[in-house]
């Protein structure tokens, strides 16, 4: 399988795992995801690779997604993630999942300062390119 070629040589490795293998019961999802996975996780971008991770692993914690942390976990260590790092990232987590839950139950409203249209244009550009909703 041609997505499996790929995988084997992006990564350097022989091993595809569980996740690449059941979405290859259906091979336009497959490479649909692949190709996605390569753009966002792989390609250069101003995140570093271990900070995707990082990234990866905190919204899969939040969206409870056991396999992708796991996996994503083992991927940050491959680049370079320390135990501390590590434990701290979870604290983090944690924290985030706390304040937000109360945030929410609270229902405290977001302060007009935090709001994106306060935010000067120069913080966040928008490209020229990009499709404008009229």
């Amino acid at each position: 399988m041609a997505v499996f070629d790929d995988i084997r040589s992006t990564r350097r490795s022989d091993f595809v795992n569980t996740f690449w293998r059941a979405l290859a019961n259906q091979p336009a999802l497959l490479e649909r995801t692949w190709s996605s996975i390569k753009q966002v996780m792989i390609e250069p971008g101003a995140l570093d690779p271990l900070t995707k991770e990082l990234i990866y692993v905190a919204v899969s914690a939040a969206n409870n997604c056991s396999y992708c942390v796991h996996s994503h976990t083992a991927a940050a260590r491959a680049k370079g993630l320390t135990e501390q790092q590590y434990a701290e990232l979870i604290a983090i987590v944690g924290l985030a999942s706390q304040t937000n839950a109360l945030a929410t139950a609270l229902q405290i409203p977001v302060d007009p300062e935090f709001e994106m249209s306060q935010v000067p244009p120069a913080r966040f550009p928008i490209s020229d390119s990009a499709p404008r909703g009229e």
